[in-house]
């Protein structure tokens, strides 16, 4: 191999991972490194959670009345999109009754027995939190309903005609679930849970209060201005304002004076490339191809991710949601759209058809 092509090689390696540095920045989701970074800036109660107020105020009141009937809450789920907090408002469930914590997750349990084998090894009022709780396997999810409802399971010991059902009693617990796809619940599970919680987006002015608090529990100075910005970028989601957060103090320590300013988080997050409204490299590259190469479509999700070089389902999971609720791009029967908002954006002119509603129609 020639040098010119190791040459070739290194760098297309190095955009390959500045490029999945970048999606991480905007992303929802958490890796293993920032969850111990989350745990030190998660609210502790209650009282200290911004936003959510509705659900905070319906979740405070259904365990203060388990707290003076002195039993177990009813079974909550929590639904939403990542990074809102379902797993901070878990852990605060577990602190606010004085009980311990059991954390698993949906993937983890593939069949009846391993959920079998966690909810034996549960106490009187525990709280089991299972993360992801649409995926979990059918067998188990079964295995459930009889737990949630009955607190008992019948454990089947061995196969065929000789098979053998035993009858297992739980104490009585609190099934704490999170889901961000509460769709693919099946209708008997999501009908046990005596809560659902619906969790919103977040608006700036929270955003602004939840950087404030991060700033002084990571001691970073900064200013209110300093603040907005940042909360006006990060994507009404609290895990991106706090990745920001971080991110343009360590802009600040380089390359300023150790100060968050606006003009100190404007610079930082320009270098990021993570816009005015939010939008990062791969949600500008899918408007604009869809702008700039296919008149604004309607184009398939499957030949606009070949043209940003991304994989249909990042394209489909991660940037689109973001680009919808923005209103930047339309889902229709045809295809995907850009819309009138999508083509401002870009600094570019609509064609003359423009944004045609009756795409909607089925």
């Amino acid at each position: 191999m020639h040098d010119d092509d190791l040459d070739d090689l290194d760098l297309a390696a190095l955009e390959a991972a500045e490029s999945a540095h970048l999606r991480h920045l905007t992303a929802a989701e958490a890796d293993g490194d920032e969850r111990a970074v989350e745990a030190a800036l998660r609210p502790r109660s209650l009282g200290e959670v911004v936003g959510q107020a509705r659900v905070r105020d319906q979740l405070g009141l259904v365990l203060e009345a388990a707290r003076l009937r002195g039993r177990a809450p009813d079974h909550v789920l929590l639904s939403g999109p990542p990074g809102l907090g379902k797993t901070t408002l878990a852990m605060i469930i577990a602190h606010e009754m004085g009980a311990p914590l059991r954390l698993t997750s949906g993937p983890a349990i593939t069949h009846a027995g391993d959920l079998a084998a966690i909810l034996s090894g549960l106490n009187e009022g525990d709280v089991l939190f299972v993360d992801e709780i649409h995926r979990m396997s059918r067998p188990a999810e079964e295995m459930l309903y009889m737990a949630m409802e009955d607190f008992r399971v019948d454990v089947v010991i061995g196969k065929g005609p000789g098979a053998t059902a035993i009858p297992l009693e739980i104490p009585p617990f609190t099934l704490v679930g999170a889901t961000t796809r509460a769709g693919l619940l099946p209708g008997p599970l999501r009908d046990r849970f005596g809560f659902t919680a619906q969790l919103e987006f977040y608006e700036p002015a929270d955003l602004d209060r939840i950087v404030h608090r991060s700033a002084g529990l990571l001691g970073v100075s900064l200013t209110p201005e300093g603040s907005a910005e940042i909360a006006s970028r990060s994507r009404g989601t609290p895990r991106i304002a706090n990745r920001l957060l971080r991110r343009v103090r360590d802009f600040a320590q380089v390359r300023a004076d150790g100060v968050v300013t606006r003009g100190v988080a404007e610079a930082a997050l320009d270098l990021y490339e993570v816009d005015a409204l939010g939008l990062d490299r791969l949600d500008r590259a899918v408007i604009d191809a869809l702008c700039s190469r296919f008149g604004g479509g309607p184009v398939g999700v499957s030949t606009l991710a070949v043209a940003v070089g991304e994989e249909r389902e990042t394209v489909e999971e991660v940037a689109e949601p973001f680009l919808v609720r923005m209103g930047f791009l339309a889902r229709t029967p045809r295809g995907r759209i850009a819309t009138p908002a999508a083509w401002a954006h870009l600094g570019l002119s609509a064609p003359a058809a423009g944004f045609d509603g009756t795409l909607f129609d089925d």
